[in-house]
């Protein structure tokens, strides 16, 4: 157990769902889906047609017009989730006392794509002296995210960007929590960023046959743990979460969301795409997050699967078998990327907000499109509709390419 607790203070979140933590929890509980026909580029040559982009997005909200040609767009969220993140904190009005104990962890899986495609056209067309902004290098890389927001929000604390495709967030989140454990900050920024709906983007997945082609029903198109899956739905978007210390917290007078009591990480060690057979990867981290927190597998109510509309779907359900047993039939497990899709290295950050709302308003929202079940899958993964539970510890899962897996506890705020 720690000596240092560490709760959530703010949560900054942008998604297909909408912009805001408000907006994205109030679909969910209506178990909408924001999934949709791409609208960004010609999609005519490409066998998937849809997405979860986020619409309505307007960067001079909380970029100078002027800065925006120094960032590519997954920047863009990042500096508007972060700013959500720090106003539902409040720490706009009471902020921290010491900037060099107020640090940003914020990742990415791919970075700056569409910078990079735009630019290789413009290089082939006007040449390296016409075609290439200096600008260029700071749009495009990871730990200019992080970079950004710590300029913005004067955090002169430890600032670093992982990378670890779809467990990015949940990794940049636990490892926030750790650095406050120890005793190296007390306010944390982390989460995840991502914006990969580009024809590079797309046509990656494709090419590796990852991404559902159901065209003609795009807001059906994410189905975890369903027979008729076929692929995940990339989407887009950022979950950036306030981590601080209780004490500091409580000090300043701050919103207590939940507590983040455990985390967990391992390696599969074993292929760079699949899991490993039973999710022995995804084992392990959960049972090293539960170790962290020191508390009984059954006591965990809720799991925000990684759930992705993939054969990995029935490897996870496997993993959570293994991990809990006999109550892993008494657990509520589900996906919300049937709502949302699949946004990579934001994903984790997102699905990680989720769960601090769910036990936050003691509802647990659903995995929708569970039309036909997969014999493989057989956990209650909270079919089409919210349910109301009150959950004292609830679990979120990432697992990546590349075999990494994280998984992050949290537990209801009772302060």
């Amino acid at each position: 157990m720690t000596t240092r607790r560490v709760v959530i203070t703010g949560i900054g979140v942008l998604s297909p769902l909408g912009i805001g933590a408000a907006e994205n929890w109030r679909r969910l509980c209506a178990g909408d889906s924001g999934i949709g026909p791409i609208t960004r580029f010609d999609t005519t040559e490409y066998p998937t047609k849809i997405a979860g982009e986020v619409r309505g997005f307007e960067a001079t909200r909380w970029i100078a017009k002027k800065e925006l040609r120094q960032m590519d767009l997954f920047i863009q969220y990042a500096i508007a989730g972060a700013a959500m993140a720090c106003a539902d904190a409040g720490l706009e009005t009471t902020p921290v006392a010491d900037p060099e104990r107020f640090g940003v962890f914020v990742g990415a899986g791919l970075g700056g794509i569409s910078t990079l495609e735009s630019t290789t056209a413009a290089l082939r067309e006007k040449g390296p002296r016409h075609g290439i902004s200096p600008y260029f290098v700071p749009a495009i890389i990871v730990n200019l995210a992080a970079g950004q927001i710590s300029i913005r929000h004067n955090a002169k604390g430890p600032n670093l960007s992982h990378v670890s495709a779809c467990s990015t967030g949940a990794h940049s989140i636990g490892e926030a929590f750790r650095t406050i454990v120890y005793g190296s900050a007390d306010v944390m920024i982390a989460g995840g960023t991502e914006s990969t709906v580009t024809p590079l983007g797309i046509g990656g997945f494709c090419s590796s046959r990852a991404l559902s082609t159901r065209n003609d029903e795009p807001t059906r198109a994410s189905r975890p743990f369903t027979a008729s899956r076929d692929g995940f739905v990339l989407s887009e978007g950022c979950g950036l979460l306030v981590l601080e210390e209780l004490g500091h917290a409580r000090a300043r007078g701050a919103p207590i969301l939940a507590e983040i009591v455990g985390y967990g990480l391992s390696a599969d060690a074993y292929h760079i795409t699949m899991p490993a057979p039973g999710g022995e990867g995804a084992q392990r981290c959960m049972k090293m997050a539960l170790r962290d927190a020191g508390i009984a597998a059954e006591q965990i109510g809720y799991i925000n699967a990684h759930g992705t509309s993939t054969a990995a779907d029935a490897i996870e359900t496997q993993a959570i078998r293994a991990v809990f047993g006999a109550h892993a039939d008494r657990l509520a497990v589900s996906s919300t990327k049937s709502m949302h899709g699949h946004l990579l290295g934001a994903a984790g950050g997102l699905e990680a907000a989720i769960t601090c709302l769910a036990l936050k308003h003691g509802v647990l929202p659903p995995t929708i499109n569970l039309d036909d079940p997969d014999p493989a899958c057989d956990l209650d993964y909270v079919p089409h509709t919210s349910r109301a539970a009150q959950v004292e510890y609830a679990m979120s899962n990432s697992f990546g390419f590349g075999g990494t897996n994280a998984a992050l506890i949290f537990r209801r705020a009772e302060f």
